[in-house]
């Protein structure tokens, strides 16, 4: 039986789904459904400050573009894993499962671990960031 090791579509899948979930919760969720400002509210209502919700959303969005082109994976996750352990903070009350009222703290681990992975997967073979411009004939 052939063993299937394609390490790079690995690192392809996990990157490029970690950044659609960031751009999901960036663009729709911050923005479209919670509006910035009701984010910025939420943020109050539990004893951040208001400001930081604009910046969540910021890391959230081009973070989350940055690693589905595959730019600087690596650093994009690490800067991604305090927000996703905010993000895990803030759910702890209202347990361990996603589908609990309000949203439960499993979810969001899982989204931290994916980060981790992302760390020690990089970019992969399929990213921006391996496209060398100099051969691209216009």
């Amino acid at each position: 039986m052939k063993q299937l090791n394609r390490p790079e579509l690995s690192a392809l899948i996990s990157r490029i789904t970690l950044g659609v979930v960031m751009i999901a919760h960036s663009f729709y969720l911050k923005l479209a459904v919670f509006t910035l400002p009701g984010t910025a509210e939420f943020f109050t209502s539990i004893g951040l400050p208001a400001a930081l919700a604009y910046v969540v959303f910021t890391l959230e969005a081009l973070g989350g573009i940055a690693l589905i082109i595959g730019f600087q994976a690596r650093m994009v996750s690490l800067l991604l894993i305090p927000v996703l352990m905010g993000a895990t903070w803030a759910h702890a009350g209202n347990g361990w499962l996603f589908t609990n009222t309000g949203g439960g703290w499993e979810y969001p681990l899982v989204l931290v671990a994916m980060a981790i992975t992302q760390i020690f997967s990089g970019n992969g073979a399929y990213a921006i960031a391996n496209v060398n411009i100099r051969k691209i004939k216009v």
